[in-house]
């Protein structure tokens, strides 16, 4: 029998939760590899996250016991079920539901009018919500109960309450069931849109099943409702603090791309995704079992000074394939076109509307818990042209 590992933090502890980026920086450099008592290991160097997200083999993406598709799936598996997804993210798709992306996003941003908003209730989680639905071709009436139920999801995850966490899943895969059944239902008389389109979909020379297209719909809903409104919240806070990179902006739109994703290593929207380990494995010295969990902390390693120097140096020269924001490897988040347009637009439409963007003077974002990433609430003043 083995000693019981160390315990090295707590992860949910308040001095964390108060500020997860800060704390981060503050485990890199002194413990690169920490046991919790929650049993599982966090990883927060580059490095090590780029070697587990290299190595799937050793590092498995089959964490959870229910079905996730493609993302708790590890090859073969994987394979088809990853082939189908991306599908739906290619740059015809994109080009296609731009201007739909645009309206959306040039409609909520002209409903915030002028003077102080709180950004995060007032634009962000509504885009979240709108621009998925619009996506996936579902019915405004959904607009406030996927709100509600974001509401829900967030703060049952944070609780750790599992009875509530799977209550609300259910809840969750009755919107998705409901969709499909009107386009069965419908038949040849079904919207032309993602959902539809995804009923024709095969894998193995069979239909998906309704576990698996549920799963799908689902991973690709949550993450975009939860993660969108968070980077949403993240960019303009930044931008508020940061005139100067706003000017620039403003003259150069073409450079807003990029600029979302270097504002986005900075500061995470998505704090974590969990691996397991197949082997015992070695990182940064410490030994850890088969069958451990492991979390792969994007909210360091996008960070780590070996690799970026000053972790809060906006810079638009980096290399791209350093940041980590849409992960790496067989496992890269699949939506990350779909991400990168919606925030690209988003951005845009607000620096077109605007004169200037600006902090509240007396008034500071309030920081997410984890799970979550960002902010809870972002007061700006918007000056409108």
């Amino acid at each position: 029998m083995t000693d019981e590992p160390r315990v090295d933090w707590d992860p949910r502890s308040d001095a964390v939760q108060a500020n997860q980026v800060a704390a981060y920086d503050e485990m890199r450099g002194r413990c690169p590899v920490a046991h919790s008592a929650y049993r599982n290991w966090t990883v927060f160097r580059h490095s090590d996250t780029v070697r587990i997200l290299d190595d799937p083999d050793t590092f498995s993406n089959a964490v959870s016991s229910h079905l996730s598709v493609p993302n708790g799936m590890d090859p073969p598996e994987h394979t088809p079920f990853r082939a189908i997804n991306d599908r739906y993210f290619t740059p015809e798709r994109m080009a296609a539901f731009e201007p739909a992306c645009r309206e959306v996003s040039r409609n909520l941003v002209d409903a915030l009018g002028g003077g102080e908003v709180e950004i995060v209730a007032a634009l962000a989680e509504p885009f979240a919500n709108h621009i998925q639905c619009s996506f996936m071709g579902w019915p405004d009436r959904l607009h406030e109960p996927l709100r509600d139920w974001t509401r829900k999801n967030r703060e049952a995850t944070r609780a750790l309450d599992r009875a509530a966490m799977s209550a609300i899943a259910l809840e969750f895969d009755g919107y998705i069931r409901e969709q499909l059944g009107e386009r069965r239902t419908a038949g040849r008389n079904a919207p032309r849109d993602v959902t539809t389109d995804l009923l024709a979909e095969q894998v193995d020379g069979r239909p998906l099943s309704d576990a698996e297209l549920v799963s799908l719909i689902r991973n690709w809903t949550v993450g975009e409702l939860s993660t969108i409104a968070s980077c949403v919240g993240i960019l303009v806070s930044f931008l508020a603090s940061n005139p100067d990179i706003q000017r620039h902006l403003r003259a150069e739109p073409d450079r807003i791309g990029a600029a979302c994703d270097e504002i986005l290593r900075m500061q995470a929207p998505l704090i974590a995704n969990r691996r397991r380990t197949t082997r015992e494995v070695t990182i940064a010295g410490r030994t850890i079992p088969a069958d451990e969990r492991v979390m792969v902390l994007w909210a360091s390693a996008n960070r780590d000074e070996d690799v970026f120097g000053d972790p809060d140096e906006f810079r638009l020269d980096r290399t791209p394939a350093d940041n980590l924001l849409y992960g790496r490897g067989i496992h890269y988040c699949p939506g990350a076109p779909l991400a990168r347009l919606e925030l690209t637009v988003l951005i845009e439409e607000l620096l077109a509307a605007t004169e200037s963007i600006d902090a509240v003077q007396g008034a500071t974002p309030t920081y997410a818990a984890y799970p979550a990433g960002g902010f809870t609430s972002v007061p700006v003043s918007l000056q409108r042209r």
